[in-house]
């Protein structure tokens, strides 16, 4: 998305164009549908990777794109796999953000978005000893039981959308795992 934002817009178009087309054929909806959510999420990272990654204040608006489509498919019954999957997207993003403002690392986003990629680990490790504190930790635990417990409510239904949900947050916490990780490798 960062090196090439116009050919990941045009996936953009590609993923919805495909999810549109599974999500009418009767024995592939499912998979459409949730393709139609994940294609909200694609365009969202799009133009924010793509244009807008210096400014993490835009971060959590541009994600929201899909917002006002997935509340109207909801409140109208279409859609709910992709659109529970978009919501849960969107909430570990908001989720995550949070935490980034929290512990004070918005500062070190926006020079790693102008940096040269030599410099992108030492200011990767600065920003880590923010995370490193009592404060950065306990937020980073007390967030990660938050996601838990959103990520379990829906565990006790059968309703395939609300696992969508469910495993979406669950994937927000293996992504922040990872990307945790990674930093600190």
């Amino acid at each position: 998305m960062r090196q090439w934002p116009h050919l990941s817009l045009l996936l953009s178009v590609f993923w919805f164009w495909l999810g549109d087309r599974l999500y009418r054929n009767p024995e592939h909806q499912s998979w459409g549908d949730l393709l139609l959510g994940f294609s909200w999420s694609w365009l969202a990272g799009s133009l924010y990777w793509g244009w807008l990654r210096w400014e993490p204040l835009l971060h959590l608006p541009v994600e929201a794109i899909g917002l006002p489509i997935a509340l109207w498919g909801l409140r109208s019954g279409w859609g709910r796999i992709g659109h529970w999957f978009y919501l849960g997207s969107l909430l570990g993003t908001g989720i995550t953000d949070g935490y980034f403002y929290l512990i004070n690392v918005i500062p070190h986003w926006r020079r790693i978005m102008v940096a040269s990629p030599a410099d992108v680990p030492s200011i990767l490790h600065e920003a880590l000893l923010n995370l490193r504190t009592p404060w950065g930790t306990g937020w980073a635990l007390g967030l990660a039981l938050v996601l838990i417990a959103l990520a379990r409510l829906p565990q006790s239904q059968d309703d395939l959308h609300r696992w969508t949900f469910s495993g979406t947050i669950v994937g927000t916490l293996l992504v922040d795992a990872l990307f945790g990780l990674a930093a600190c490798l």
